[in-house]
């Protein structure tokens, strides 16, 4: 095929093509796509012929791609992040009067303790933009970036595809939190007997903190594992429960709870907050926004709303 032979191509098919190869489902590519399923088997159809193969076969509830699928999605889809940023720059992108969506992944400590002070930014600098906030951390980030289900995410990265940029926006410290009213700080010997909260996605019920506390050769008593950050304050209220938390979720839950903050009895490194998002969307105007107005508010140093 040659370049005369683009204008019998209809972009809408790969477009297709490239959702049901991350969905591996007509009926969760339709969804994806806002389209019907029988629009989506049409297209496939339509593929199939296109490309002279079956493209996918079913596998019990899914549909998984043939060799020759797997080889024209190598080379389409760095096509298609170069064509969409094509197309970007030459857009130009005004927040104030965009009804764009948004898609951001977020960790629950970040949606919890960052998140509202941006939104409050967002209702007064692009009032008709539309955010959807997905759950992620940093196993789930580079798949949630893969398919499009968010154009960005923030959390702790680890071990990133090389198609996805990232960039630190703070080093962030832990930091206890109590709702006693002893006056003096914990020591290593109270912070270990002392009952802990500890908040995991997964159930489990050790974390970074217990590896530090490992080499040093003590350990701490967990008691108690939840899965988000949001209740921690009221669970924490009236008990001689403690949790170890990131300085700046401690920071918001002082201010909701009216818990006290204090460091850690022993050295723990800092660890960092990272903003993710594809290459192929570094020079789209309206991520472009989103990224820089991210990075104001979840950076350390945090801007003034403006009204």
């Amino acid at each position: 095929m040659n370049r005369n032979d683009l204008r019998r191509v209809d972009f809408h098919l790969l477009v297709v093509f490239e959702t049901l190869m991350h969905e591996r489902s007509v009926t969760h590519a339709a969804e994806k796509l806002f389209l019907g399923q029988p629009a989506i088997s049409a297209a496939l159809s339509r593929l199939r012929h296109l490309f002279n193969d079956p493209l996918f076969v079913r596998a019990g509830r899914t549909m998984e791609p043939t060799s020759r699928a797997l080889e024209i999605y190598r080379h389409l889809h760095p096509a298609l992040d170069s064509i969409t940023q094509a197309l970007s720059t030459t857009q130009a992108f005004d927040p104030f009067t965009s009804y764009s969506t948004f898609r951001i992944g977020l960790s629950d400590d970040v949606e919890f303790s960052l998140f509202p002070r941006l939104l409050r930014q967002l209702r007064y600098t692009a009032p008709n933009v539309t955010l959807v906030i997905r759950r992620a951390n940093y196993l789930a980030m580079p798949d949630l970036l893969h398919s499009s289900d968010i154009s960005l995410g923030v959390c702790c990265m680890r071990d990133l595809p090389a198609d996805i940029r990232c960039k630190e926006l703070r080093h962030a410290y832990p930091k206890v939190l109590r709702a006693d009213t002893a006056p003096e700080p914990l020591s290593l010997e109270t912070y270990c007997s002392r009952p802990h909260a500890l908040v995991s996605f997964a159930g489990d019920l050790s974390g970074c903190i217990d590896t530090h506390l490992a080499k040093m050769g003590c350990k701490r008593k967990v008691i108690l594992a939840v899965s988000d950050f949001s209740c921690l304050g009221a669970l924490l209220s009236g008990t001689d429960i403690i949790a170890t938390v990131p300085d700046y979720l401690a920071a918001a839950l002082q201010t909701r709870d009216k818990l006290r903050a204090e460091d850690v009895p022993f050295d723990v490194p800092a660890f960092t907050l990272s903003l993710a998002w594809r290459s192929a969307q570094d020079n789209d105007p309206a991520e472009f926004w989103l990224r820089a107005l991210v990075q104001s508010h979840f950076g350390n140093s945090v801007p003034p709303i403006v009204a």
